[in-house]
């Protein structure tokens, strides 16, 4: 069994889905494990990761849509709003999906449907460096 461990930074533009897919699928054949298991973490509690479509944009539209709708960015909401108004709630957007992924890894590649990605979901309205720990586990 062997290991590897990776950190993938990115910029976001602000609120909305970054793809990662393609930086975390060189990473991980560039380890040449046949078969694992890989971990992908971001290190932020104001944004995320996520596995959706890839194919039709209107998904990431329509997710983006649909978490301002679920999440309201009004100050009078909440306590903590020191760090601003989109602040809290996406600290609330983080919580409701996940920061960490498990993705197996069979033949060399991760085991991603055909139409799936994995995606960052930026929660901020500002764009943030974003740091995704990679954590390979295989042989």
């Amino acid at each position: 069994m062997r290991q590897a461990v990776t950190t993938l930074t990115t910029r976001t533009r602000g609120q909305g889905l970054f793809e990662m897919t393609e930086p975390v699928a060189r990473w991980v054949a560039a380890q040449g494990m046949g078969t694992g298991l890989l971990t992908v973490f971001c290190r932020h509690t104001s944004a995320s990761l996520v596995i959706q479509e890839n194919a039709d944009p209107d998904v990431r539209t329509d997710l983006e849509r649909f978490f301002k709708r679920l999440v309201a960015e009004d100050p009078a909401l909440y306590d903590h709003t020191l760090e601003g108004p989109d602040d809290m709630p996406a600290h609330i957007r983080s919580a409701l999906t996940t920061v960490q992924l498990s993705i197996p890894v069979l033949d060399g590649r991760m085991a991603l449907g055909t139409w799936q990605g994995i995606y960052l979901f930026e929660h901020r309205t500002r764009p943030h460096d974003r740091s995704l720990v990679l954590h390979l586990l295989g042989e």
